[in-house]
């Protein structure tokens, strides 16, 4: 694979540029200049490509200044490559970025269709959703002007679109709509028939946008001349980047967490073409009870069964395309190179360093925006790989493994938190749990199980027996303030009898000294979701992520050979694990201090009104 890259260094200042400010094509730096580079090369380690030149926002304010067209992968066989070189371009650069300038203003804020991934020679691709009247008026007419009556983007400059303009048809309204939507809507649709695209997955939860009583966008599922009759429409409503905060205010775990689908502006239904939705054994009718872990899951697996089973590419877009979109096109991006089917030679931090600059940062995330309002969107991307480990998210040929032989109980056990002591890591005593001592747990470097604060423990027949406390905030029990199912067992009653692993048994004389400690009280598994044993937990927030360290590639060989003597660990389930948890440690190092820990372990955020005074807790010990 060759030496990375990336740096540790280069990724911490990436994300410090990215939570400072936003992205604006207009207003680059020399730094954000590297990063362009840097993100140029990394597709360049796998990728023939060309550059579509975006300077000075011409195309689209924010917008990469360089757009990137994969052609085709390269071989990675040097004898190949001055034949790869000496190959045409398959695309007509100047073509694409003709259509990209006149379709522009046919979606929201001028987000075009842009190819951002390629699998298997399909494109998947990402944009905003279609503009509404207002702002195709609004935009072409100001762009008219200050292009002195000379504009690409609102003149027919060839024959066809001149035969086009003439036979016209009138809109089922009776006013001819020729000159906007018919122009406008007509130059997307042969921008994505160019790039070959067959599916449009529509992720807004309203047919059309309203703002103030007015329509400000559409979306190709409610065009009234049925002009993209032609791809195949997928309406797949999925919360925007509000529903975010209840995210945060529930520990950051994303298990029991639901959508409130009674809204009144949420008039967009799940509608799949049969030939796609009856592939999956899914039960669609039933989305709106599935969690936030259930309905993206069912979503990511749908996109991957379209590019794998389709000949055509895939569009992704929401409404402005900054935030529901490049979340699907990350987890798109991350679990085919998990796969080996994209990005092969990129190890796992320059992955992360292409998936945070390119998909988020280059097109438009506003990072710092987003976590002052407490919409953790972009946390909950990196942390939800733990969710899409999987074979079944999987779209490369399934390979024979060893079965391993499991009783119900044992598995329980995927989701155990170990954890290789580290002082670094742990920080204060009081900074992710006050049941935990750092001199108690240092004295050992053997991975142990997270030690929580309890009433009370059992062992019987070799099985530990946990009998949880409720969550405690500021020292009374926590309501959740969100919507969630009832919870069983309930808090207060035992969990079920889990085999403890016998890699993790210690000496007789190492039990005697964690008996006699006073820091420690009964044992508790934190499952895979952050929470201990349904409690809300802050093992999933950026302010415990070092929990996570031991799951890494990176790990110490006792940490390995206890994941091995639970299950087998598959190779794509190794690298997503290794993006995930250099994810979690960078953000808590660069973004870890805007959040604040609360007694009992739970993270929580400053309320939004006192933040803004400049409040700041002084209970927590800030990571």
């Amino acid at each position: 694979m060759g030496e990375g890259l990336v740096s540790d260094s280069e990724l911490r200042q990436l994300l410090f540029i990215f939570c400072k400010s936003g992205y604006k094509a207009r207003e680059t730096s020399s730094k954000v200049e590297l990063i362009e580079r840097k993100c140029l090369a990394l597709f360049g380690k796998d990728y023939k490509y060309t550059v579509i030149y975006n300077s000075n926002g011409e195309l689209c304010g924010h917008y990469p200044e360089k757009l990137v067209i994969l052609e085709y992968m390269q071989s990675g066989n040097g004898q190949d490559e001055k034949t790869q070189q000496s190959i045409e371009p398959l695309y007509d650069i100047q073509k694409i970025r003709e259509l990209m300038l006149k379709s522009r203003f046919a979606r929201c804020r001028q987000r075009f269709v842009i190819p951002i991934i390629m699998y298997e020679g399909k494109h998947i691709c990402r944009s905003a959703t279609l503009s509404g009247g207002p702002e195709i008026y609004g935009r072409s007419g100001l762009d008219y002007f200050f292009s002195g009556g000379e504009s690409l983007g609102t003149q027919a400059t060839d024959s066809e679109d001149l035969l086009a303009r003439q036979n016209a048809p009138t809109s089922s309204t009776g006013s001819n709509e020729w000159p906007l939507f018919d122009r406008f809507r007509g130059q997307d649709i042969k921008l994505l028939k160019m790039l070959s695209v067959g599916c449009i997955s529509d992720l807004m939860v309203e047919n059309k946008k309203v703002k103030f009583g007015m329509n400000v966008s559409s979306s190709e599922k409610v065009d009234k001349e049925h002009r993209y009759a032609d791809f195949d429409l997928v309406s797949v409503p999925y919360p925007g980047c509000e529903f975010f905060r209840d995210y945060r205010e529930n520990g950051f775990n994303a298990e029991g967490l639901y959508y409130d689908w009674s809204q009144d502006f949420v008039d967009a239904g799940l509608s799949i073409p049969e030939n796609l939705s009856s592939k999956l054994g899914i039960d669609w009718k039933s989305y709106r009870s599935w969690d936030l872990v259930k309905i993206t899951q069912n979503y990511l697996k749908l996109f991957l069964h379209v590019v794998k089973e389709g000949e055509t590419g895939l569009l992704v877009h929401c409404i402005s395309g900054w935030d529901r979109t490049p979340l699907f096109v990350s987890l798109l991006r991350l679990t085919l190179w998990a796969d080996g089917v994209a990005h092969r030679n990129l190890n796992a931090a320059e992955i992360l360093y292409l998936t945070i600059a390119y998909d988020w940062m280059l097109f438009g995330h506003n990072l710092s925006d987003r976590i002052g309002k407490g919409e953790d969107i972009f946390f909950f991307c990196f942390n939800f790989l733990k969710h899409i480990t999987s074979d079944e998210f999987s779209v490369a040929v399934k390979r024979n493994k060893r079965s391993v032989s499991r009783t119900d109980s044992e598995s329980c056990m995927d989701g155990m938190v170990l954890l290789d002591v580290d002082k670094q890591c742990l920080g204060s005593n009081s900074s992710l749990n006050s049941n935990i001592s750092v001199t108690s747990l240092s004295s050992t470097s053997s991975p142990i199980l997270i030690c929580t604060g309890g009433p009370h423990e059992d062992i019987t027949n070799g099985s530990l027996r946990c009998y949880g406390s409720p969550a405690l905030d500021n020292g009374k029990p926590r309501t959740p303030t969100h919507r969630e199912p009832p919870r069983s067992p309930p808090a207060t009653s035992a969990t079920s009898p889990v085999a403890v692993p016998r890699q993790i048994r210690r000496s007789s004389g190492e039990a005697a000294k964690s008996a006699a400690s006073s820091t420690c009280g009964s044992w508790q598994l934190v499952s895979q979701t952050g929470s201990v044993k349904g409690h809300v937990s802050s093992r999933d927030s950026p302010l415990s992520v070092h929990s996570d360290v031991s799951s890494s590639s990176s790990g110490t060989a006792s940490t390995g050979a206890v994941f091995d003597s639970i299950c087998e660990e598959s190779e794509r389930k190794r690298k997503l694990d290794e993006v995930r948890i250099t994810f979690n440690k960078l953000y808590c190092a660069i973004i870890g201090s805007r959040y604040t820990v609360e007694s009992g372990g739970i993270s929580s955020m400053i309320d939004s009104i006192a933040s803004k005074v400049g409040f700041r807790s002084g209970r927590g010990t800030p990571v």
